[in-house]
């Protein structure tokens, strides 16, 4: 069974310039250090040749994962997203009803989540909370400190 990942065109981009890196950075950067180590002489008591054959082998783990996930991504398109309610990709402000405090995030799947770009992933309990709301809705979150209440001040894409 293959598991799904969804990106923005921007996040899928990114993966696949990772992956070139390590491909071709990463992986004839430790080829070279087998090579040097291997140069030195017997390798049943040669640290520096353990040490750079299991760096190829997590590089090599690295590589097949990401490879994997890329083979099961699929790109959101936001082009005809619907700005009525709150859906993946949506830019929602929201004011926090007991502080006046307004926040603005983006709802993106879990693997693109990035706090520090204002980018929730939609499993989070916020972004669980607001999925589906419209404007003037005021969504009751579930956190670990108790229930928020949040209200949809504006969606757009």
């Amino acid at each position: 069974m293959s598991n799904v990942n969804y990106y923005t065109k921007e996040g899928l981009e990114k993966l696949k310039a990772e992956l070139n890196h390590m491909k071709s950075v990463e992986r004839p950067s430790i080829s070279e250090q087998i090579a040097e180590a291997r140069d030195k002489g017997d390798l049943s008591e040669n640290a520096e040749y353990d040490a750079a054959k299991e760096a190829q082998g997590l590089l090599e783990a690295k590589i097949s994962k990401l490879e994997q996930v890329l083979s099961n991504a699929r790109i959101l398109d936001d082009s005809n997203l619907d700005t009525s309610k709150v859906l993946i990709l949506s830019k929602v402000k929201i004011k926090n009803v007991d502080n006046g405090m307004e926040l603005d995030y983006t709802l993106v799947a879990e693997n693109e989540a990035d706090l520090k770009a204002k980018k929730i992933s939609v499993d989070s309990p916020i972004g669980k909370g607001l999925l589906g709301k419209a404007v003037g809705d005021i969504a009751d979150i579930q956190v670990p400190n108790g229930i928020m209440k949040f209200e949809i001040i504006e969606i757009s894409r």
